[in-house]
Parts: structure tokens; C-alpha cells; sequence
């Protein structure tokens, strides 16, 4: 007597949809975290020096190459199945619609508070702190906890801006502090989803 093979489980169609919505929120995490980096990287870069200096180009081609390798982990057909399927909270779709917009009209306060009380080193601080704090509630609405460890690190690298300003240190140094501090915890961050998911 031949034994029996168990047969493998089908999907069901609901199964399926919540994998396709972790890959595709996998994929666009990805995306979206690594050129922001870009954008942090190449803000940092314009405090290095002018830009016939070698150190801006530097850092643009390494910002490149990084943003580069990012999207290609997060995109290729061979990724490894995310170790769980997210499981976003009702409306969430919404929900993040909301936060980004609040995070866009905070952006735009910060720059003019910022210019209008003739402190416009602080703005790349405060942008990054606006920044770190709309991923606390993308965490829960995403369903990808370890987005509270960027809304954490991004703080802490405003917080550091902060204190540069204080200081009184040249606006060139917060902005390449800033920058660079930013685009490494994006960077990070669309690393971990690229690979771990």
C-alpha cells in the first residue's frame, strides 16, 4: 500500500489578497523609504563644501548607489516571502492619506516659522522631526512595527539638529548632520523591508 502524500493547502482567495498587500506594501516601503534617503543625502550633501568640491559628488554617487541596491532587494522576483502578513487596521488607506497630509502642512510651517523668526538653520531639524514623528502612527496604520524605530531615530536625529543649533554651530553643519543621520536611518529602514519584509 502507496502512503498517502498530503496535499498541499490551497490559498484562500483572502490569503492571497493580505500576501499581495504585504508584498506590494513591502515593495513601496522600499521605494519610498530609499529615495527619501536619496533626498536627505543629497540635502546633506549641499553642506559639504561647494559644488565643484569632490566631497558632494561623493556622497551623491554612494546615495545613488545605496537608493539603487535598495529598490533592486525590495523589487527582485526571487525576494523571500515576508515572515508575516501585515494586517492593516480598517480604513487604513485613509488613514495614511490623513497623517501624510498633516505631515506636508507641518513641513511647510516649519520652514516658515522657521524663515519668519530668523532661524532657518533649524529647518532641516524640524523637518526631521516632523518627519520622524509621522511614523508612529504609520506603524499601526502600515501594520509594520518596525517603523516605531524610524519614527525613534529620526526624533533623536532632530533632537541632535537641535542641539547643533543651539550651539551655534554653521547652518552647512546641521544640514550635513541632519542629512546624513536622516537618510541613514531611511536607508535602514528600506533595507530591513527590502530583505526581512
Amino acid at each position: 500500500m502507496t502512503p498517502s502524500v498530503p496535499a498541499t493547502p490551497t490559498p484562500s482567495p483572502m490569503d492571497a489578497e493580505c500576501l499581495a498587500l504585504t508584498r506590494n506594501l513591502r515593495r513601496r516601503g522600499t521605494l519610498v523609504l530609499s529615495v527619501f534617503a536619496l533626498v536627505w543625502a543629497v540635502a546633506a550633501a549641499s553642506g559639504t563644501g561647494s559644488a565643484t568640491d569632490v566631497a558632494p559628488l561623493g556622497i551623491e554617487v554612494a546615495a545613488l548607489a545605496l537608493t539603487a541596491a535598495a529598490i533592486y532587494l525590495g523589487y527582485r522576483k526571487d525576494a523571500p516571502p515576508s515572515p508575516r502578513v501585515v494586517s492593516p487596521p480598517a480604513n487604513w488607506a485613509r488613514g495614511v492619506g490623513i497623517v501624510n497630509s498633516v505631515e506636508l502642512v507641518a513641513v511647510f510651517a516649519v520652514i516658515a516659522v522657521s524663515n519668519a523668526t530668523g532661524h532657518p538653520g533649524a529647518i532641516p531639524a524640524g523637518i526631521a522631526l516632523v518627519v520622524g514623528l509621522h511614523f508612529f502612527p504609520l506603524a499601526r496604520l502600515y501594520d509594520q512595527w518596525q517603523y516605531r524605530w524610524t519614527a525613534s531615530l529620526l526624533t533623536a536625529v532632530a533632537v541632535t539638529g537641535f542641539v547643533l543649533v543651539a550651539a551655534g554651530l554653521a547652518s552647512e553643519t546641521v544640514r550635513l548632520v541632519v542629512g546624513l543621520g536622516s537618510a541613514a536611518v531611511l536607508w535602514a529602514s528600506s533595507y530591513h523591508l527590502a530583505v526581512r519584509g
